[in-house]
């Protein structure tokens, strides 16, 4: 087999994995391989015999023809006479792809029959499972955003049970691996390995209820869990007791795992590196020191700084990548290049097995620490080394370890910054020859791998960072001398602590101006655009156009080398044969001046200009289709859109108009339901800006979610309900001022004033309660308050409320006078769950009853109506 057919049967396997992202991929790739089968060598043959009639005619030509004929009359290897053309190469080829499919299906986690995610009744209510949870710590805690530990647990016995049928079952033996989340004091001193005993909630996750949301129960199936636990109280030390006296009897225990309540040896070699670094610093700076040279997974960043590096487009900053080990393995090999080769590789690779420890087993760093175990390995046996074939190796032995890694999007984004890195650095660094090579790469690095990663960025965030690449630029002397520095003083403090604070101390400053780079650019605005939802079929356009211009540049180098190396050859010939010059040349222009009579000078002259206009054409007409793949479609949707979007939310109600460009947003409520609802929403709508604001329920000074909106996007009216009953914990003046900012207006929103919103129309019927009228596209919408039945009754006789197609409220009791007042065709609550006698009121009055808790958002739309994000039995689409 040789090299062409292992590069086919690698891509095969990894489109064979990559075709499991659709319900008839498997069937599908299957039938392509078929396909190529039966054309490909027919093609390739064809192929073949038009190239061999060239060559034939070309070597038909006389000798001092062929010495000058320029580059596109000279024969070449192309990629196509590369390819095999055995039927069965493609055959086999095809065969893989398919066998990868199932490989795939057969990795996936399922839930085994005594998983603990069976002991959650179907749709009972998860939080009155209480539990007694008994495992072994599959991770290292970590800390959430709502202050809480969180990590995984290999569980072994549900020593209790309380349920819903109030039985009590003691040491039942359970499988399955379990999100835990738990009081941040409860967790400490425990580590990865630890068997503990968790007592909480367990609990089933649900599908995202609202678009553009975070899939929690994706997320976990990937992690092979599919229940959590929602802790209240750890039990430690009985159970590490138990286990510490299994492993003297089993002598088990290995490197990495912890005995007792002390941590494995890989543990505490982390932590030894991670104290040396925070000791003489500011959290801040020395979480980001640790995190640059053992990754993110290695200490809790805090999360604003998180926050800021992602939103500046320096994530990849603060994780585990191919930078720590090309300075761990430069390093090592600049210690021992006195030694022999053998002991180079040896000491090499347990250099790298001990940053892989250290790290964490990331995508990322393992796919960078088998490239580098590629290049030890070529070190080695004298061999040159080939960068897109150990990466297409690494690709493929990693997938073949752990298939599921195909979407993870921290292997993803590794593989495709490492290609960009390899096929795209090299031209662009000789474009800029002119420029030192060290400020060069400065320049060229963040470009290539940018390019590269740019479509799936849009793909999964449906948002750009205009500031990335000039950031990355600014940035980047900063990140090198943290990089050298953090891993010089992990290194120290590995070995003596002292000498490890005091190197960490000398990047200090460092460690403060790339902070400071982040926080500044990530509040500038403009510092992230949203494009909207990217489909697959756009994903894989801007990738054939990515593609286009590396292997249309690719090929034009080439060839210009080529020429360049035809013409020395040419000059030297023509030297030697100096007295013929003369000669050969008065023959060349008889030729030349037959042709021109002939009229196929001119045809060849225009052929070949042609050919270098349109290899000079490609990467401009590239950047502008690429720009019209993402920006036309999502101007096509704005512009003729017209949408209401009643978001899922816990507390506050929440509405999003979408009116052909413009957006008006109806309450926001609290940062985190900004933060996870409403700000994930927007960006997958492609939402840059909201021109309505209306706080229906007061904003409460900048407490509420307001102000994490205007963070993120700015508002350009804001109509404000200043109930006069309504306390004020915050300053308005704040508020105001944040607005105007962002050159936004600020208003109060006055009671049965209206307010033009586009197309549709809000009138605040009652300030206190609140009850607001909203008329979108052709139907009425109310929006109540919360009231008490003896205000509903009363604001029914006083005849101000009009009737409604659309109720929207909270879901607690309504009056049958409230009800008859409005007459709604559709009730709308935003709640978990609807009081029963109203909801019997409403069926009573044939009124199509929606609730976010159990239908999700709901979208509606003149055309289609009302539809639920998450399916049920009662309601999935309503023709309203």
């Amino acid at each position: 087999m040789n090299q062409a057919t292992g590069v086919i049967f690698c891509i095969a396997y990894i489109l064979g994995l990559l075709s499991t992202g659709v319900s008839w991929g498997r069937y599908g790739i299957l039938a392509l391989g078929i396909a190529i089968a039966v054309v490909m060598p027919k093609l390739l043959l064809k192929y073949t015999r038009n190239f061999l009639k060239t060559t034939k005619k070309r070597r038909s030509r006389t000798k001092e023809n062929a010495l000058e004929e320029p580059l596109e009359m000279r024969e070449e290897l192309s990629l196509l006479s590369m390819l095999p053309r055995a039927k069965w190469v493609w055959a086999v080829a095809g065969l893989v792809a398919f066998l990868a499919s199932v490989y795939f299906a057969v990795r996936s986690p399922q839930p085994a029959m005594n998983d603990i995610s069976k002991l959650i009744p179907v749709g009972g209510n998860t939080q009155e499972v209480a539990v007694t949870v008994r495992g072994r710590l599959a991770s290292t805690p970590r800390l959430t955003r709502s202050g809480r530990s969180q990590f995984w647990l290999d569980t072994d016995v549900v020593s209790q049970i309380n349920g819903s049928e109030g039985g009590v079952v003691v040491n039942r033996p359970v499988s399955g691996k379990l999100y835990v989340t738990v009081p941040i004091l409860q967790a400490t001193g425990l580590y990865a390995d630890n068997t503990i005993a968790v007592v909480g909630s367990l609990y089933k996750p649900q599908p995202p209820s609202n678009p553009g949301a975070f899939d929690f129960q994706a997320y976990l199936a990937r992690e092979g869990a599919f229940a959590g636990i929602k802790g209240r109280q750890i039990d430690w030390k009985r159970e590490n007791a138990i286990a510490d006296v299994n492993r003297l009897n089993s002598n088990t225990a290995a490197f990495w795992e912890s005995t007792g309540m002390q941590p494995s040896p890989i543990q505490a070699m982390r932590m030894r590196i991670v104290r040396s670094q925070l000791s003489q610093l500011n959290i801040l700076e020395g979480s980001l020191i640790a995190a640059i040279a053992l990754g993110k997974q290695a200490v809790d960043l805090p999360y604003n700084i998180r926050d800021s590096f992602v939103q500046a487009g320096l994530a990849h900053a603060i994780a585990a990548s191919g930078t720590q080990v090309s300075m761990v393995l430069g390093l090592v090999l600049a210690l021992t290049r006195r030694l022999s080769k053998q002991l180079q590789f040896g000491f090499g690779v347990g250099a790298l097995f001990l940053l892989v420890g250290l790290t964490g087993f990331e995508a990322s760093i393992c796919r960078a620490a088998l490239m580098g175990f590629g290049t030890l390995f070529a070190l080695l046996l004298s061999r040159e080394v080939k960068p897109l074939g150990l990466l297409l190796i690494a690709a493929t032995v990693l997938l073949l370890v752990n298939p599921l890694w195909i979407w993870d999007l921290g292997f993803q984004l590794s593989f495709l910054a490492t290609l960009g890195l390899v096929v795209t650095v090299p031209p662009l660094m000789a474009k800029l020859d002119w420029m030192p090579p060290a400020i060069a790469s400065i320049v060229v690095v963040p470009i290539a791998a940018s390019v590269w990663v740019l479509p799936l960025l849009l793909y999964v965030f449906s948002v750009i960072s205009p500031y990335s690449i000039l950031v990355n630029i600014i940035a980047a002397p900063l990140l090198w001398i943290l990089s050298i520095g953090g891993m010089v003083s992990a290194l120290a403090g590995l070995i003596f602590p002292p000498a490890g604070s005091m190197l960490a101390q000398l990047l200090d400053y460092p460690a403060k101006g790339l902070i400071a780079i982040a926080q500044y650019f990530s509040q500038l605005p403009g510092n992230s655009v949203a494009v909207g939802e990217v489909s697959v079929f756009q994903l894989i356009a801007l990738y054939s156009l990515i593609c286009w211009v590396w292997l249309g540049r690719s090929k034009k180098e080439e060839g210009r080398g080529k020429r360049e190396e035809g013409s020395s050859a040419t000059d030297c010939v023509t030297d030697v044969t100096d007295g013929r010059k003369a000669e050969k040349r008065g023959k060349r222009e008889e030729r030349k001046g037959k042709n021109q009579g002939k009229g196929r000078g001119k045809q060849g002259k225009s052929r070949v200009f042609a050919l270098r206009i349109s290899a000079a054409w490609i990467l401009p007409l590239a950047l502008v289709a690429g720009i019209g793949i993402i920006v036309l479609p999502a101007w096509h949707v704005q512009s003729s859109l017209f949408q209401v979007t009643l978001l899922a939310t816990s507390g506050e109600p929440v509405l999003v108009i979408q009116d052909r460009g413009k957006v008006a947003l109806i309450n926001s409520g609290d940062e985190n339901t900004v933060r996870f609802t409403v700000l994930p929403f927007l960006q997958q709508q492609g939402v840059n800006s909201v021109n309505f604001a209306i706080a229906t329920h007061g904003h409460l000074g900048l407490s509420g979610g307001w102000g994490k909106l205007l963070e993120r996007l700015p508002i350009e009216t804001f109509y404000d309900n200043k109930a006069p009953k309504q306390i004020h914990r915050g300053s308005d003046r704040e508020f105001i001022t944040a607005v105007e900012s962002r050159q936004g207006v600020y208003f109060p929103l006055e009671t049965n004033g209206r307010v033009n919103l586009g197309s549709a129309q809000l009138q605040l019927v009652n300030a206190e309660m609140p009850v607001v009228e909203l008329l979108a596209g052709d139907r009425t919408w109310l929006l109540l308050g919360e009231m008490t039945p003896e205000a509903q009754k009363k604001l029914a006789a006083t005849g101000t409320l009009k009737p409604a197609q659309v109720l929207w409220w909270s879901g607690t009791t309504l009056t049958a006078e409230l009800l008859g007042a409005v007459g709604p065709q559709v009730a709308i609550a935003s709640a978990d769950e609807i009081d029963p006698e109203t909801a019997a009121l409403l069926h009573q009055s044939k009124t199509q009853i929606f609730w976010t808790g159990r239908d999700g958002a709901l979208q509606w739309t003149p055309a289609g109506g009302f539809k639920t994000t998450l399916e049920s039995e009662e309601n999935q689409t309503s023709f309203l």
